[in-house]
């Protein structure tokens, strides 16, 4: 069996962090499921466009609808901290900095997850009722 490593990486028995796999495949799937999702919310926008407020509580109000609602934008903001997290952990250098972008980064991205996913929920079992 043939090895890969460097005769350096060999003689250390030093490899890859192994955490960074688990990172991607996360990022791929969460792309992935929102293609669907994406073309899904592409079309109830144009739907929804043609019709009045009353309709629209009505549709969010529907089961399947809020449902993939919900998963579209807690998929996004997940995908978005996700692929920010990467960004900053590759090109900022600066412990500090570094530490309070991916802060907040997570604050934003889950209170403003947060708020959609629970807006789409008041919306869907109170029937737009203030």
């Amino acid at each position: 069996m043939a090895s890969y490593r460097t005769p350096l990486g060999r003689a250390r028995g030093l490899g890859a962090a192994k955490h960074g796999v688990g990172t991607w495949i996360g990022e791929r799937v969460g792309g992935v499921a929102l293609v669907p999702l994406t073309l899904w919310g592409v079309f109830a926008t144009l739907r929804l466009a043609a019709h009045d407020y009353a309709f629209a509580v009505a549709w969010i109000g529907q089961p399947v609808n809020a449902t993939l609602m919900v998963l579209l934008l807690a998929i996004s903001f997940w995908h978005m901290h996700t692929g920010l997290r990467v960004i900053v952990e590759d090109y900022i250098h600066k412990t500090l900095s570094k530490a309070g972008l991916l802060l907040l980064n997570l604050f934003v991205c889950g209170l403003a997850g947060a708020l959609a996913v629970l807006s789409i929920l008041k919306v869907a079992f109170s029937g737009g009722v203030y």
